[in-house]
């Protein structure tokens, strides 16, 4: 049939794609000398005030876009705290890639494997260890390394070199947002609706705005495969920590959420 047809063009279209970036990578060679663990590096933002300010402003920004969608409103307060505690990650990313907001990063000072170690003898021969505080499991600073930073880097060269409209972000957005799979929902089948709708829209959309980029719409789902890459907590180290400190994105989003922004 004629849908099926469509789904096998579709698959073929992004199974080139794929296939065109695995050739666009560099042959493997040899193993370069040295720590071959570079992308393990830490590393920090250089302007981590200008970065934040933007990426606040940003998470403001998209938090209002959401709460303009009626049919999102529609939905109980706990389901909408669940979908946008589940995607605001990949929503701020796709508003930082809309905003053109880019990313200067700088290698972080972090004492060696060995430095750790033989501090950690040192401060176990002059002091017991301290028993952690009941009921608060302690998450120390965990800065992102460069192979976390790349991978959010390369999300956003994806995004710039496809030229993403203002539409198409929207769509985008709507994909990520009504997300059905997540568990513990209730209105499963309204949301699955909504994600199912906000494809359609970005496939008739760019039929028609691309009608010569018969694969863009493959490559617009390549962009949502790789926000699922991208862990939640290394975007929250990335631009919330440097500023705020240990944050609990879980709280700051139902304060933003039930505000009026």
């Amino acid at each position: 049939c004629r849908c099926c047809a469509e789904g096998r063009r579709h698959s073929s279209i992004l199974y080139s794609i794929l296939r065109s970036d695995e050739r666009a990578l560099p042959p493997p060679g040899p193993a370069p000398r040295g720590c071959p663990c570079g992308s393990r590096r830490r590393v920090a933002l250089r302007s981590p005030q200008v970065a934040c300010k933007a990426a606040s402003a940003v998470l403001v920004k998209t938090l209002r876009f959401v709460q303009n969608v009626p049919c999102f409103q529609e939905l109980p307060l706990e389901e909408q705290l669940l979908l946008v505690r589940s995607c605001w990650a990949p929503l701020l990313l796709l508003g930082l890639a809309q905003e053109r907001v880019h990313l200067e990063t700088v290698e972080s000072a972090e004492p060696s494997m060995l430095q750790r170690i033989l501090t950690a003898r040192q401060q176990g021969e002059q002091t017991p260890p301290r028993a952690p505080a009941q009921g608060r499991p302690h998450h120390g600073p965990h800065p992102p390394s460069a192979g976390e930073i790349q991978a959010i880097k390369s999300f956003l060269d994806k995004c710039w070199s496809l030229d993403i409209s203002t539409k198409e972000y929207a769509y985008l957005k709507g994909t990520v947002l009504f997300n059905p799979d997540l568990p513990g929902l209730q209105c499963t089948q309204y949301i699955e609706g909504l994600q199912r709708e906000a494809q359609q829209a970005l496939n008739e959309h760019v039929r028609l705005i691309h009608r010569g980029d018969e694969a863009r719409f493959a490559k617009l789902n390549v962009v949502l495969s790789l926000l699922r890459s991208i862990n939640a907590n290394v975007v929250a180290e990335l631009f919330f920590r440097p500023i705020i400190g240990a944050v609990n994105m879980d709280d700051m989003l139902l304060e933003m959420l039930c505000a009026k922004l």
